[in-house]
């Protein structure tokens, strides 16, 4: 395995963790929790 071997992997990885995440942020499951958080600035207590 030589250095472009590794920088494809890596590549690939990079790739699948940042369509993970941004498959996290946009599922539907975590709106509430996001929609929380989003109000905390504007909250009096």
């Amino acid at each position: 395995m030589d250095i472009n071997d590794m920088r494809s992997v890596v590549t690939v990885v990079s790739l699948l963790t940042f369509v993970g995440i941004v498959a996290w942020a946009w599922s539907k499951r975590n709106k509430s929790s996001f929609d929380e958080a989003a109000q905390l600035p504007f909250r009096d207590e």
